[in-house]
């Protein structure tokens, strides 16, 4: 199977939660700096006032910081350049606060009576710790969501392996082997001329299993000789013709896919099949592919209820289906499995923009 990229996998979205994080950083910010302002005494409306209009004000250095100055510069190492924007930001609007900010406030509310809540030396310290500290938080949020992202990846990618593994072992199981060799050992026996071909077919299938499906994707013609190969070397296994229906509608052979995503779903219905004797009800398998669709849909005579077959891994093939769709194609897959007390009936659907 495939070593697929994690970076395919897993699709870069914005984890960022910059609402939550501004939220707390302002409250925060606000019940710290009326503390300040007012020495710890009740703070009454003017001090309320002069508080809310100073965080107003200081939040544009630090917006410029935190979507600026800190990926421009500081996330590409360009830690000169950040300090000198940094430093030039804070002086700024220090300016702007010691000169401006009070004679606004006075204008806007004419009815109280505001005085500078900070001397000049006191209002750089605090601009200054203001801008650090949020800084430092920042990175810490931008640290917290990186090192989440990135453990995230990990367990994606051992469920990957995981997966892959469990699925080689079941599609290529030692029960297969030993079932396709005493085909070929009885068509010897026979001496018929079909196990040249038998034999062909079967190298062909594990070729294509063990070698030529180690790929991110393959071509939906390669997909489908694995399926025909398949079907014919069965038909030496069952000596039944016709076992299988098998339709094609598809408009671009060239159409890339996830290898070995269909042949575990024509095992599953050849195990579980009524495909024996001469009242036997064939397994119907299709796909159509148009554009950037694709559709498998298969069917068989549903044994599992009939026989009441409680087997403990016939499960495993659908199990390892659904793991490996959930992780080459999220949000672009459906598989819909239904069965009553004839019919067992799997239909895939996939959307594949790559």
């Amino acid at each position: 199977m495939s070593s697929l990229n994690i970076h395919q996998l897993i699709k870069p979205k914005n984890i960022h939660r910059p609402l939550l994080f501004h939220s707390v950083l302002w409250i925060l910010a606000f019940l710290i700096l009326i503390f300040v302002f007012t020495k710890g005494k009740q703070p009454v409306t003017i001090d309320f006032i002069y508080t809310i209009g100073f965080l107003l004000l200081i939040a544009i250095p630090v917006c410029i910081n935190f979507y600026g100055l800190i990926p421009k510069f500081l996330k590409r190492e360009k830690y000169i350049s950040y300090l000198l924007g940094f430093a030039l930001s804070g002086l700024v609007f220090g300016y702007i606060i010691y000169n401006f900010f009070q004679p606004f406030l006075d204008t806007l509310f004419p009815s109280y009576f505001f005085i500078s809540y900070l001397t000049n030396n006191n209002l750089i310290i605090v601009i200054a710790i203001f801008l650090v500290s949020t800084t430092l938080l920042k990175l810490g949020e931008d640290w917290f969501y990186f090192n989440s992202s990135q453990n995230k990846a990990l367990k994606q990618k051992s469920l990957q392996f995981e997966t892959q593994l469990s699925a080689l072992r079941s599609q290529i199981n030692p029960h297969f082997l030993f079932n396709s060799l005493n085909v070929i050992y009885a068509l010897a026996l026979e001496k018929k001329e079909d196990i040249s071909k038998a034999i062909v077919q079967l190298s062909d299938i594990l070729r294509y299993v063990i070698y030529d499906s180690d790929t991110e994707r393959v071509s939906l013609k390669d997909e489908v000789n694995l399926l025909k190969n398949y079907i014919a070397f069965q038909n030496y296994r069952i000596n039944t013709t016709n076992a299988v229906d098998f339709t094609l509608d598809i408009e671009d052979y060239d159409f890339k896919i996830y290898p070995m995503l269909l042949l575990p779903l024509l095992e599953n219905s050849y195990k579980h099949g009524d495909i024996h004797g001469q009242d036997h009800l064939p397994i119907k398998a299709s796909i159509s592919q148009k554009g950037n669709t694709f559709c498998f849909e298969i069917s068989n005579a549903n044994l599992q209820i009939k026989n009441a077959i409680n087997e403990k891994h016939s499960g495993v093939g659908l199990s390892n289906l659904k793991n490996n769709l959930n992780l080459v194609y999220p949000d672009k897959h459906q598989l819909t499995i239904s069965e009553n007390e004839d019919i067992f009936r799997v239909i895939l659907n996939l959307t594949d923009e790559a």
